[in-house]
């Protein structure tokens, strides 16, 4: 069964980010149809999901990969400042059992220092500003 199924999905494009975002955009606009009920916008809303989830795997069996390689490469440019964001905070939340991370007063910029120093001086390596914290 397997071999059959690599077999079909040979030439195809497959999964991609885009791809994996508007199956989960289309499954939450649906939950929230069935949360709406049987009213206009909830029907409406039911219809987009299921537009969404069909695009999906339009674009999963599509035999097109230039166009849908083009696609996923314009949703990722156009999304690439959210991912950074939350792929900063990420790396934050992760250094945090090791490293206090501080802004700079003059300048904004963060500062990692090592957590159990006490109270020290900071001196920001790019305005030159120093400033005390506890680490």
């Amino acid at each position: 069964m397997k071999e059959k199924l690599m077999r079909f999905m040979q030439g195809r494009y497959g999964v991609d980010p885009f791809c994996k975002f508007l199956l989960i955009a289309g499954l939450v606009v649906v939950f929230l149809s069935a949360v709406l009920g049987g009213s206009v916008v909830g029907m409406i809303l039911y219809v987009i999901g299921w537009i969404l989830i069909i695009y999906c795997y339009f674009r999963m069996f599509s035999r097109n990969i230039s166009r849908r390689y083009a696609e996923n490469q314009a949703f990722l440019a156009k999304t690439y400042g959210i991912r950074g964001f939350f792929r900063k905070q990420k790396n934050i939340w992760k250094q945090r059992k090791d490293y206090h991370i501080y802004t700079c007063p003059g300048c904004r910029q963060k500062i990692r220092i090592p957590r159990g120093k006490g109270r020290i001086e900071i001196r920001c390596p790019k305005c030159g500003k120093t400033f005390i914290k506890k680490s």
